[in-house]
């Protein structure tokens, strides 16, 4: 009924339908080897480290995405993540499942929003991401990371400003060995590296970084 009385539209190629047409979901840009094995980049050829991450203090152990963050993946992330549309995360969680290999870590966490951003949404992209993808890998999830302080918003900051915007910004529960660290995009690996370091100053040995999308520079 809801359907009939509100008509959906892809929210790529705006055809009514569904919130995400067969054939978007099928150009969505996959990410494929060879990647940078520490960062997730795209290469010429496997590489331990990339032009990205070379010379840089990453506090991840390796991070790995799904889809590049084209003007398609752009479209989707905002109705996910602005919109509201929620089962948008069932279709993320998917191409997750389809492009990224299993994790090696026991334990499941997610990068959490500050309280306004999170109230303003009214739900948490990457908890709920974090949530389908531990029912098909069968690991628990744990809510290990709070974000006490309110930051401005990542968007339109230079790598430079990103990194200096969340620096401290995450605090751990106390945690034990290899962790898989959840988000939705992966920028420029500021947020990654700042949640990673709260997590291993809270004593886990090594932090995995699983995104849906990733921008490709």
């Amino acid at each position: 009924m809801l359907d009939l009385l509100l008509p959906q539209r892809c929210v790529v190629c705006l055809c009514a339908g569904t919130q995400l047409c067969p054939g978007c979901v099928a150009q969505l840009p996959r990410l494929t080897p060879p990647l940078c094995e520490r960062c997730g980049a795209p290469t010429a050829w496997p590489v331990r480290r990339c032009r990205e991450c070379a010379g840089r203090r990453i506090a991840f152990a390796s991070a790995c995405a799904a889809v590049a963050y084209d003007d398609g993946v752009r479209s989707f992330v905002a109705a996910w993540k602005e919109r509201g549309l929620r089962r948008l995360a069932e279709t993320a969680a998917e191409l997750v499942l389809e492009v990224v290999p299993p994790p090696k870590a026991p334990l499941l966490t997610f990068v959490p929003a500050d309280a306004d951003r999170g109230l303003r949404r009214g739900h948490e992209p990457p908890r709920r991401l974090a949530e389908l993808l531990s029912r098909h890998w069968e690991l628990p999830v744990r809510p290990l990371l709070q974000r006490p302080r309110v930051t401005r918003p990542q968007r339109g900051l230079s790598r430079d400003e990103r990194r200096r915007n969340v620096a401290g910004v995450f605090v751990s529960a106390k945690t034990t060995g290899a962790v898989v660290l959840v988000d939705d995009v992966y920028t420029s690996g500021a947020t990654a590296t700042a949640a990673a370091s709260a997590l291993r100053k809270a004593g886990a040995r090594q932090v995995e970084v699983i995104t849906f999308a990733r921008v490709v520079r």
